[in-house]
């Protein structure tokens, strides 16, 4: 591509599309249906109820690690016999805050592949979340230094994308947003006219879980198996 088109802006997503992330929210959701060990519900069922929990808990307070265990909390509360009581509540905000104390966890090939990316392309770091948790995850991961900028959004969604393509005066027809989330990464991007790349995670959150649409021409969609297979794209 780079050969035809000259330079691209790669717009990249970052929580398990350079880092892992949702690995360790799944293993305190684990820990949380565990210690709860409800006795009516099966582990399943109790994942639904947190599941509708933290689609309601993203209304009101966004994303990140405050709204995470605020949706435990409220889940526990609907499901637990007994009453959320201090010390209740600390354990389960103890669930929380491993997450918090976890390494970043660079993905294989992602280092390698953004410094050759860097030197033939427009790099752009897109992530949703809470303002200084991303951040601080961006500086921990050591990539900063690849990317001309970085936005941190509220949400993911088309007009947000259209928000990114002007304040950054991006030509839609050379962009491309990279990312594991059809939700967030990829059909909004392309609904705001971008071309995308999709890049499959097995732990992607139950809740950006969307099919896939359709790029209409000149629009186009990749498929990769693993960040480093962007080499033979880009």
């Amino acid at each position: 591509m780079t050969g035809q088109n000259g330079a691209q802006t790669l717009l990249i997503d970052a929580d398990d599309t350079l880092w892992e992330n949702n690995i360790y929210f799944e293993r305190a959701i684990a820990n949380f249906i565990s210690f709860l060990n409800h006795h009516e519900y099966t582990p399943e069922q109790v994942r639904e109820v947190l599941n509708d929990v933290e689609r309601e808990c993203i209304i009101t307070h966004g994303y990140g690690l405050n709204s995470f265990a605020l949706a435990l909390a409220q889940t526990f509360e609907r499901l637990s016999v007994e009453p959320l009581t201090p010390g209740l509540h600390e354990t389960i905000a103890g669930i929380t805050h491993a997450i918090a104390e976890q390494p970043i966890e660079v993905r294989p090939g992602v280092a390698d592949t953004l410094r050759y990316l860097a030197e033939r392309h427009r790099l752009i770091l897109m992530t949703k979340g809470v303002p200084i948790e991303q951040a601080g995850k961006v500086e921990r991961s050591g990539l900063r230094e690849h990317f001309s900028a970085v936005e941190i959004e509220a949400e993911k969604d088309p007009v947000t994308y259209r928000s990114v393509i002007s304040k950054h005066a991006l030509a839609s027809g050379t962009t491309w947003m990279v990312g594991n989330s059809p939700k967030s990464d990829i059909n909004p991007a392309l609904a705001a006219g971008l071309h995308a790349v999709f890049l499959p995670h097995g732990d992607t959150w139950i809740l950006e879980h969307e099919e896939l649409a359709e790029a209409r021409p000149p629009q186009r969609l990749l498929v990769v198996e693993s960040f480093a297979h962007l080499r033979e794209h880009f």
